[in-house]
């Protein structure tokens, strides 16, 4: 008998990256079709940890080849999904600095580098916009 259960209906698990450059600046991607920009990272499979689901993904999206012993856990966060109307998505959240560039494959259409302190002019998902960036805000005036 197998312990995993499946997830509610309408609730999608991911693992996502705060990815940092040394600038500061965090990354965020936009799916091809779609208009909101959202942190990288995707669905964590049956079995799977979610640091290694980020890894695969990122590796899968950005061609980024992270050690997930260098990810640092920040949470676990919830938001209306932004690409499926009426899910919510649940989103474990780790924060990584790189000095690597990426390149978008797969299914992401474009990369962005944005200052988390400037809401950028772009349309951000509810995870991105409501809960991440303002997570990383509060952690960088704590540290003044």
């Amino acid at each position: 008998m197998s312990t995993f259960s499946a997830p509610p209906s309408g609730l999608i698990r991911i693992a996502a990256a705060l990815l940092l450059n040394a600038k500061g600046q965090t990354l965020l991607v936009r799916k091809r079709g779609t208009t909101a920009f959202m942190q990288p990272g995707g669905k964590i499979e049956a079995q799977e940890l979610p640091v290694h689901a980020l890894a695969r993904e990122l590796e899968e999206e950005l061609g980024l080849q992270i050690d997930p012993a260098q990810a640092s856990f920040l949470g676990q966060f919830s938001a209306p999904a932004a690409n499926e109307p009426g899910c919510v998505v649940q989103a474990e959240i780790f924060q990584l600095t790189i000095d690597a560039d990426v390149t978008p494959a797969a299914e992401i259409e474009e990369v962005l580098w944005v200052d988390p302190a400037i809401d950028p002019a772009v349309v951000l998902a509810p995870l991105t916009r409501d809960l991440i960036l303002p997570f990383y805000r509060n952690s960088l005036t704590a540290l003044v």
